[in-house]
């Protein structure tokens, strides 16, 4: 019926499938979130307020998280964008060997959240980034949806390890 080869494939495809999909879902709700924010939502606003805390706006990020290095333009985008594929391309690695589904979705998360803003930095010049929370006159630094679940899916990371390491443990005992 199937050849162990073929077997062996299939495994290793369905081994990397739940970390791909959720990558996709994420580069796709983050660019329809972004495409509809940005061409319907804000419309000529450059922010719209939602009370004391949040707002929606409208920012052009040149640089990485935060936007730090954000002063470099064009080179900066393509520059920013080569070392976030070259990340990727790792965790797609990791993605390949892990087993924890946990792990598989955490890296999914995080592969989605770069390509999306990669996606943004290679068609605009710019990531854009509309969610923007403060506390009086103290902003933190706008972000969007692949933000959001690149550090969903780096806490995910964390908490992995530490569920290993608990576990671990208690089997030692």
């Amino acid at each position: 019926m199937f050849s162990v080869c073929e077997i062996l494939c299939l495994r290793k495809v369905f081994k990397v499938l739940l970390g791909l999909i959720v990558a996709g879902v994420i580069i796709i709700a983050d660019q329809l979130s972004k495409y509809y924010i940005l061409h319907h939502f804000l419309g000529l606003n450059s922010y719209v307020n939602f009370g004391d805390y949040f707002n929606v706006v409208r920012a052009w990020n040149t640089g990485v998280s935060f936007s730090m290095f954000n002063n470099y333009g064009n080179v900066g985008a393509y520059v920013l964008s080569a070392v976030a594929i070259a990340v990727v391309i790792a965790l797609f690695v990791w993605l390949k060997s892990e087993k924890n589904k946990l792990m598989q979705v955490a890296l999914g998360m995080i592969m989605g959240g770069a390509l999306g803003n990669v996606i943004d930095r290679l068609r605009l010049g710019a990531v854009f980034d509309f969610l923007d929370f403060h506390i009086g006159e103290s902003h933190w630094p706008a972000f969007n949806v692949a933000d959001s679940f690149i550090c969903i899916g780096a806490g995910l990371i964390v908490l992995s390890a530490i569920i290993t390491k608990m576990e671990k443990e208690e089997s030692a005992k």
